[in-house]
């Protein structure tokens, strides 16, 4: 693999930008959440038992246990990490200077201390996996902030190798559990003409998407099953192109599920995992940039490539066809498609095909490792040479370690894989399973509401003859209401009302709680529904009764004429889902009391510390702000002035863009030895022979000059002299 060191840092301000995007949105959330007066107050959680800061740190990692030595509740605790969090990500996003591992870390173990409290609204696998990117960004970012540096180091690909293989762990298992679930909706390839209206906040363009024709929803399933299961096989591949490949087939999918689904920032952190995929000469010719680095590959080994990548691309089409028994069918003008092999066959694939991923993946990161250990030996300099190869050492061993603990959770896929693994690497999983390093994926793995998506209507009124509907401001409630979007912004009690709607109210038991603080009037929870409070109901008087109805949705069908109906949606009853109740109702009580969610704390009086002060009025300017126009307007704001600062450097330096400055920076000048492959992006063999015809050279010049007596030293100043860094040759 090429040079990583354009992609490494898109990655790093992409993550920048991913974690910006979540901090702020889980910051609107935290009061009516995990507020004193929210649906699951996060004090709950934080049990002081008389044990000392240290120890309540090791038995549950959260920052939150400084709350008292800085004067402030949980709740405020909450939001000022939160606070800290955005502050931190919105700096790194505008200063390159702070994409560094120290700031990545602070990232990690805020929004860490985030997860260690959030309880079932903070329990998705996109949380997972930004605590796992997040924490590998420790590893791929530069020490800025201590080295004072930020340019390429020898052991920078072999950490940004992780992001691959959690790349390829993400996908293929995504792929596979869909199979393995013995859903019938995958199995019959006919998921997708459920998914769009029965997904957690569709878009407008989800109910274009379902419109489609059968056959074309059944196509997409089959591309879903390549994209996720065929194409990460070609991330490891030595054959660039083949990776290229694979990578623009995962922007693909995700580019089309950010169009038709709402699915906050996960989208948007798994494109950020794609530049894995990357090398800077692809980077260049994307900025119309002229790559310098030479290419002397032998015709017949060029030829030979490119009949590979024919093979192999022609071999992933025709086992499409094969395994999906791809037919033209006349009679609608389409493609005709079923699974054409069963779930014993698919099982036999699995138990042969997940342990040699494994040992692929051990082949390219220790072609990683080596290749970055011969960068470090031919380093100039003892103290350089020893100093790399330290950073080197510990690197590669930190590398391999998340590796090796990784294999535990990738291995649930398939138990007798998972049961062939060694204990001992059991035993360090479950050691660092608390920090959620590594976690396992399986996305979309049973298709729900094949029979009309189930939505939970809640009703209130004072007299229990007139009910009001509340309607939500993200979820489908109302039949009228256009779809949102609201990515990457995840409203998290939408989100939970969706899940709640799939089973009972015993399965929800925070349900509950909503019900009972509505009934209070609590404000905090009332702007999880509204953002503005005026659009709720009752607003100005809380509602005397409550109760909740399950129905079922489904997208309305476009009109004779073709064109777009008036109600997005249509609905038919389904059940009760709860039944009514009211302040002191005797099941509304026995249901608290049975979940834990009466508090018979006594009020708690707010603190009058500065820090308290001072988020409470942060907390005041946001209020009313609708949570996504927020994200979008720092993402925006932040993403312009960037491209201000690279327009600038730009233009400072027109040969070169900022991110080749890099490359040529003073401590890759420094850190590289003249002649090197790296140093002059030309390989060994031909630097070895322009410096045997330079020797020579310099040799003839010489004995002419002693022949001719010429002692002129302005004539041979800097002749025959190899170009020493990168920078020299983008000024030539």
């Amino acid at each position: 693999m090429g040079e990583i060191i354009q992609p490494r840092r898109m990655f790093l301000w992409s993550m920048a930008v991913v974690y910006l995007a979540a901090f702020v949105s889980l910051y609107a959330q935290i009061p009516g959440l995990y507020g004193n007066d929210g649906l699951l107050p996060a004090r709950w959680k934080l049990r002081y038992s008389g044990k000392s800061v240290g120890e309540l740190l090791l038995s549950s990692p959260t920052l939150l246990w400084l709350g008292p030595q800085l004067g402030v509740d949980t709740h405020t605790a909450m939001e000022l990490l939160c606070l800290v969090g955005a502050a931190l990500s919105l700096a790194a996003v505008l200063l390159e200077s702070l994409r560094d591992s120290v700031v990545f870390f602070c990232l990690w173990l805020l929004y860490l201390s985030m997860v260690q409290v959030g309880q079932v609204f903070l329990y998705f696998q996109w949380d997972s996996l930004l605590l796992e990117a997040g924490f590998l960004c420790i590893l791929v970012a530069p020490l800025t902030l201590i080295r004072g540096s930020r340019g390429v180091r020898e052991h920078d690909r072999v950490t940004f190798w992780l992001l691959r293989w959690l790349l390829f762990r993400l996908m293929f298992a995504s792929g596979v559990v869909k199979l393995t679930s013995r859903c019938p909706t995958w199995w019959g390839l006919t998921a997708l003409t459920y998914h769009y209206e029965t997904q957690c906040i569709p878009t407008q363009l989800a109910w274009y998407a379902h419109q489609l024709p059968v056959w074309w929803q059944k196509l997409s399933v089959v591309g879903a099953f390549v994209i996720e299961i065929a194409a990460p096989l070609l991330f490891f591949s030595p054959l660039r192109r083949l990776r290229l490949g694979s990578f623009y087939l995962q922007v693909l999918l995700q580019v089309l599920i950010i169009l038709t689904g709402n699915y906050n920032f996960f989208n948007l952190l798994t494109l950020a995992l794609c530049l894995s995929l990357l090398d800077d000469q692809h980077v260049n010719f994307w900025l119309r940039k002229a790559d310098k680095s030479s290419n002397d590959d032998s015709k017949l080994r060029s030829w030979s490539c490119y009949l590979l990548e024919v093979a192999v691309w022609s071999l992933m089409i025709f086992g499409t066809i094969v395994c999906f028994d791809l037919r033209l069918n006349t009679t609608n003008d389409g493609i005709s498609s079923r699974t054409a092999f069963t779930y014993h066959q698919f099982n036999q694939f699995l138990k042969t095909v997940t342990i040699p991923c494994i040992w692929i993946a051990v082949l390219s990161l220790t072609w990683e490792m080596v290749t970055a250990m011969f960068r470090c030996a031919c380093v100039s300099g003892f103290l350089k040479r020893f100093w790399g190869t330290l950073q080197w050492t510990v690197f590669a061993t930190a590398t391999a370690a998340m590796f090796t603990i990784s294999l535990v959770p990738f291995t649930y896929i398939e138990y007798d894989s998972n049961a062939r693994l060694w204990p001992g690497v059991r035993r360090a999983y479950e050691l660092v399973d608390r920090y959620q390093l590594v976690n396992s994926y399986g996305l979309f793995r049973r298709m729900t509401g094949v029979g009309g998506r189930p939505e939970v209507v809640i009703e209130g009124s004072n007299d229990r003859v007139l009910w009001t509907e509340i309607e939500f401001m993200y979820k489908p409630g109302n039949q009228s209401a256009s779809p949102v979007v609201v990515t990457p912004h995840q409203p998290r009690l939408d989100w939970q009302m969706w899940f709640a709607a799939l089973g009972d109210q015993t399965q929800a038991p925070w349900f509950t709680s909503l019900m009972y603080r509505l009934l209070q009037g609590k404000s905090d929870v009332i702007e999880l529904i509204q953002t503005d409070v005026s659009r709720y109901p009752f607003h100005q008087q809380p509602p005397a009764y409550l109760r909740a109805h399950r129905y079922r949705y489904w997208f309305n069908e476009p009109k004779a004429d073709g064109s777009n109906p008036q109600r997005w949606w249509r609905r038919v009853y389904d059940e009760e889902f709860y039944p009514t109740v009211h302040l002191g109702n005797t099941f509304l009580e026995s249901m608290l009391t049975q979940y834990g969610l009466k508090d018979k704390s006594a009020p708690r009086r707010k603190s009058n510390t500065t820090v308290a002060k001072a988020v409470r009025w942060v907390r005041s300017q946001a209020r009313g702000v609708p949570t996504d126009i927020l994200i979008w307007t720092l993402i925006a704001c932040s993403a312009t002035l960037s491209l201000l600062q690279a327009c600038l450097n730009r233009n400072k330096h027109p040969e070169g863009t900022p991110l080749t400055q890099e490359a040529a920076g003073k401590n890759d000048t420094e850190n590289r030895p003249e002649g090197s492959a790296e140093h002059s992006g030309k390989s060994v063999e031909q630097q070895i022979l322009e410096k045997d015809a330079e020797e020579e050279e310099e040799e003839e010049e010489e004995e002419d000059e002693k022949e001719h007596g010429d002692d002129s030293d302005d004539g041979e100043e800097g002749k025959g002299e190899p170009r020493n860094t990168v920078a020299d040759d983008e000024e030539e």
